[in-house]
């Protein structure tokens, strides 16, 4: 069964899917290794944190504090290509756990950051 609302529980689970395409991509995982950690313990807290950026921006709930844009600016150079591998796999898990109407909301919200962090990244110096 799919999720028609977007709640706590189910941005939990597409956390918990999502990070696992991730940490099994070849592309993706020695980036977020480097940058996560290697250990359940830190991929555990990484999952937390990202689940609470993603409940502050679906549900106006969480306590997420960080500065996701400086965090990826901080990052060793990476290809900008990467960031469609990234989308693909958050497509992925949002049809995994979600009906067509929550995906969408979620995706294009995903979309909008990912074409910020882009023009922040490639078009004005960061990589």
């Amino acid at each position: 069964m799919k999720y028609e609302t977007i709640n706590e529980e189910s941005i939990g689970k597409l956390m918990e899917i999502f990070y696992e395409k991730v940490r099994r991509d070849k592309d993706l995982s020695p980036i977020f290794n480097a940058s996560v950690g290697t250990s359940d313990e830190e991929w555990t807290a990484h999952k937390a944190k990202i689940g609470n950026f993603w409940k502050g921006m679906l549900l106006g709930l969480g306590d997420y504090n960080g500065q996701p844009l400086k965090k990826h600016l901080d990052l060793p150079p990476f290809p900008q290509e990467f960031f469609g591998v990234w989308l693909g796999l958050f497509e992925e898990s949002l049809n995994a756990l979600y009906n067509e109407e929550m995906k969408n909301v979620i995706f294009q919200r995903a979309n909008m950051i990912a074409s910020h962090f882009q023009n922040m990244l490639y078009k004005f110096g960061g990589h």
